[in-house]
């Protein structure tokens, strides 16, 4: 019989101490320091109390924690003295059924993992929707971790004993995140869609109007009609619209719009962009369940680009609703000589429609987004959710130190002219300059020097900039120095520069009425609000044009990683994300 809430605020300390025992692997002090701030208001509020108890201890506290836990495939299984926990993680994961060889590989990183380490390898075996990892995807992730810094790894596996501790609670407490778990598996189905070259190689790239692309928007489709949508369309430009009507009583109902992007980097992962999507398709599915209406129109939208991986030309999707569309895009190329007009032609769309698509702002309430956060914060700090509160406004340039290529054997130090240490430095200085800011980031994402030689001092080095910042006045604070330091070094080490600027964007600050929405319905939930800034761009920018937004952030897994495969948040933590939309639209209907 599984335990309620209820029942756990109401027990006696021993009583509950007991409810909660084997939490956290012979460690049943963080259980006991949570239960000292009963009465939980959500199982969500006593795992954040008890990631608190344990991230206020001591770090040799920390390390008999890691140290508890038994190695994987280890000592312990083949002795059959695992906890009752661990028996059922290990032997659900499959681990109790190696290969011979899987099994010598497993003790092999064993022994390498603690002579590097000093404490036991611990990753959440039953995955990020609890139902487990299989063993090539456990032994990989051993692999990778091998590399990590000692500091990071100890913090790693902290975090995985957070994750066993969740799904130990969930299983005690019968709280099976289902639509968790039904948004997990929305992903999946749509990450087997990639492009040709990709797809052969197990790695999901989604770029505009492929064959892939549209058969993601065949898929999004067809859930939206599934979840209850009352209307489901592709727009001009490949966006897939879907509409849940207000309440027949309501009127002159309003619109509120919500969705994200579902394409996609090259070698990408699955949540970024789709999560903003599904979550609120989960919400309307609720709602069509209960047989309900709300005060107002829902429109989810599944835009068709954000990225600008196959054209120059970014936020297509969410661009042409403000009217941020022009004529001359439609001649840009793609890699293959294909124009993007050429490209919206055989995929069907209509061109001469893409003017229509615009909406009228004062339809609308406002546009909220929810997205995979994108960095490593919120894994750090061990919360599920976070508040937007602006999304930096960006400048990018491309440039080149033009110097002296000359003999690297023959030209003395001082009479050099260095284009690649004249960049060297100058991204050094961006380093520094951003860290002043504290919530400033500045980046050399690009630096080449062509036809370079290992016996030639470069004479001219390509260099890219992207400077970004929460406010647009800090934003231009960093740029000036940046531009002042790179005229500063090309005096001081005699060399020429070209500088081009590429991108300004705007930042977009969150409407305040709608961020505070975010934050009580985080709260709701029993979680602390955190508020922090977007580094990222997303869809949001571009509405933010022309009505009020705000966005919703939720924790990644495997250090927040994103743009990459490794991308990942779990069932449990998309469950919050639904249920804080879902406090969020009953909020706004009786407001």
């Amino acid at each position: 019989m599984a335990y309620t809430l209820e029942q756990l605020n109401a027990a006696s300390p021993a009583e509950a101490a007991a409810m909660l025992d084997g939490l956290y692997e012979h460690t049943p002090w963080i259980a006991a320091k949570a239960l000292e701030q009963r009465p939980f208001q959500s199982l969500a509020h006593l795992k954040h109390l008890t990631a608190q108890a344990l991230s206020q201890s001591s770090q040799e506290a920390q390390l008999a924690l890691i140290r508890a836990h038994p190695e994987l495939a280890g000592k312990a299984m083949i002795s059959q003295s695992l906890t009752t926990e661990s028996t059922h993680e290990q032997g659900k994961a499959g681990l109790t059924d190696c290969s011979p060889e899987e099994f010598a590989r497993i003790q092999q990183l064993n022994a390498d993992y603690n002579a590097k380490f000093g404490f036991p390898f611990i990753l959440a075996v039953r995955g990020p929707r609890g139902t487990g990892l299989n063993r090539a995807q456990i032994i990989e992730a051993f692999a990778r971790r091998l590399d990590n810094h000692p500091d990071f790894e100890r913090a790693e596996a902290l975090r995985n004993i957070h994750r066993i501790a969740e799904i130990r609670l969930a299983d005690k407490f019968g709280a099976e995140p289902m639509v968790g778990n039904q948004v997990w598996d929305w992903h999946e189905r749509l990450a087997q869609h990639s492009d040709p070259g990709f797809a052969e190689q197990g790695q999901l790239t989604v770029t505009y109007l492929t064959d892939a692309h549209r058969a993601c928007a065949v898929r999004i489709s067809q859930t939206m009609r599934d979840a209850g949508f009352d209307e489901v369309a592709l727009d001009a430009v490949g966006n897939v619209v879907g509409r849940y009507r207000a309440a027949p009583t309501a009127q002159n109902p309003k619109t509120l719009m919500t969705g994200s992007h579902y394409d996609t980097v090259r070698n990408g992962g699955k949540y970024d962009g789709r999560l903003g999507i599904f979550v609120p398709v989960a919400c309307v599915q609720a709602l069509h369940q209960a047989d309900r209406r709300l005060p107002f129109d829902i429109e989810v939208i599944a835009f068709a680009e954000e990225e600008g991986q196959r054209y120059k030309a970014t936020f297509l999707g969410s661009g042409a609703l403000i009217g941020d569309f022009h004529a001359e895009w439609l001649d840009q190329t793609d890699a293959d000589g294909v124009t993007l007009r050429a490209a919206m032609q055989h995929a069907g769309l209509c061109i001469d429609d893409i003017p229509k698509l615009k909406r009228d702002p004062s339809r609308y309430l406002g546009f909220v987004e929810v997205h995979i956060e994108q960095g490593p914060v919120l894994n750090e700090l061990n919360l599920p959710l976070g508040v937007v509160t602006s999304i930096n406004g960006s400048i990018r340039y491309v440039g080149e130190f033009i110097g002296q290529a000359s003999h690297a054997g023959t030209t003395p130090m001082d009479r050099r002219r260095d284009a690649a240490c004249a960049a060297a430095e100058l991204a050094l200085y961006l380093e520094e300059r951003a860290a002043q800011d504290g919530d400033s980031v500045a980046t050399m994402g690009l630096l080449q020097v062509p036809s370079g030689s290992i016996n030639v001092v470069p004479g001219r080095c390509a260099f890219s900039l992207d400077l970004r910042a929460p406010h647009d006045s800090q934003r231009d604070a960093l740029a000036g120095d940046v531009l002042g330091k790179l005229g500063q070094i090309a005096r001081q080490r005699g060399v020429a520069y070209k500088l081009e600027e590429t991108m300004r964007a705007s930042a977009a600050p969150s409407d305040a009425s709608w961020q505070a929405r975010w934050e009580n319905a985080v709260q709701s939930l029993g979680l602390p609000v955190f508020r922090m800034p977007s580094g990222a761009g997303h869809d949001a920018m571009k509405l933010h044009e022309v009505m009020p937004q705000a966005m919703l952030f939720v924790r990644g897994e495997n250090a927040g990683i994103s743009h990459n495969p490794l991308e990942s948040t779990n069932a449990d933590d998309m469950e919050l994300a639904v249920r804080a939309m879902q406090r969020l639209l009953e909020d706004l209907a009786t407001s």
